[in-house]
């Protein structure tokens, strides 16, 4: 008799692979704001410090400069460290060790000082937590050589791409949706790992790609469904890691539909939609029946009314009417 898949959320994926890390490597601790006792303001690191004691689950004051100071320093001799910064927007208070840093280091000393440091981060709308807390600059970090910056969607890829985020021996932005902690399904167990720079094809159709990240996921797929039904097939790829970036799969399914929708949270502007845009643009152009499409959040600030939060955000039938748009 099979035993049944072992199911859980992207919460308990990110608070057993951080548990797994720690006790496997001794050199593994993590940092933040009311990380310990509290289990973190989505309390994702809950348990923790109880099983890890503070020395290696250490609370820190509100200073997000600091903390990151503190953690490259860490880093660069000999430990490490993995931070929580509550929101994404907070980045923008540390993006001096960040860029300046943690990302320069390795190459500035020829490769005798290496950086491994992950820093966690909550990003994306829908939360109603208005202007401030609700961005997602995944694409700020791409730009800059020597962070690697990935943005997990399942809870498998949660705990795999984490254990391979702390074991690599460079900076790395690990983004996690605000909204999709408590999305379920299937969890590996053991020392399960998902390798950076891999993506995942999650459907493989004939008549448009769409290429969704993070929470994308899901609106893409459910469009996906309701178009089977009129015998359109989609092919329905996460890159999982944005930089660096498996474009090898990308290319391959934009040759073989000729359609291709590239779909991403942030802001459409000089964002990630861009960039992949463009690549598939240069690499796969006379292949193409009609320019790449992108669909991103809308080019404002967050809103704090729900009615105009939620129409900045792309949406199971803002891509589904594009798909359509694209094949009419």
């Amino acid at each position: 008799m099979s035993t049944p898949e072992r199911t859980g959320t992207i919460r308990e994926a990110i608070n057993e692979a951080l548990r797994e890390e720690m006790e496997r490597d001794p050199r593994v601790f993590l940092m933040g704001e009311d990380i310990g006792l509290a289990g973190g303001v989505f309390k994702v690191t809950a348990g923790l410090q109880k099983l890890f004691g503070p020395e290696r689950v250490r609370d820190t004051p509100i200073a997000e400069a600091g903390i990151v100071g503190l953690a490259v320093g860490a880093a660069m001799t000999g430990m490490r460290p993995v931070v929580e910064i509550m929101f994404s927007d907070f980045l923008t208070l540390a993006s001096d060790q960040i860029v300046n840093q943690a990302a320069k280091l390795r190459y500035m000393t020829a490769g005798q000082c290496a950086v491994p440091l992950v820093i966690r981060t909550g990003m994306g709308a829908g939360r109603r937590a208005a202007a401030q807390h609700s961005q997602s600059f995944h694409a700020w970090f791409c730009h800059i050589p020597g962070i690697k910056v990935v943005l997990p969607a399942t809870p498998a890829d949660a705990k795999g791409l984490l254990k391979s985020a702390i074991r690599d021996d460079n900076p790395v932005i690990f983004l996690e949706d605000k909204m999709m902690y408590n999305q379920k399904g299937p969890l590996p167990e053991d020392d399960y790992t998902v390798p950076l720079g891999q993506a995942r094809i999650y459907r493989e159709g004939r008549h448009a790609t769409i290429i969704c990240t993070s929470s994308m996921l899901y609106p893409s797929l459910e469009a996906a469904d309701r178009l089977a039904g009129d015998g359109i097939e989609l092919t329905v790829i996460d890159p999982r890691t944005i930089s660096p970036l498996d474009e090898a799969p990308l290319i391959e399914a934009a040759i073989r539909t000729g359609h291709v929708l590239v779909v991403d949270e942030a802001y459409q502007s000089f964002g990630v939609t861009a960039e992949i845009a463009a690549r598939i643009q240069e690499k796969a152009f006379y292949y193409l029946d009609e320019p790449v499409r992108r669909l991103g959040a809308a080019d404002v600030p967050v809103p704090f009314s729900p009615s105009l939060e939620d129409l900045t955000i792309p949406s199971t039938e803002r891509i589904e009417a594009l798909i359509r748009e694209m094949l009419a």
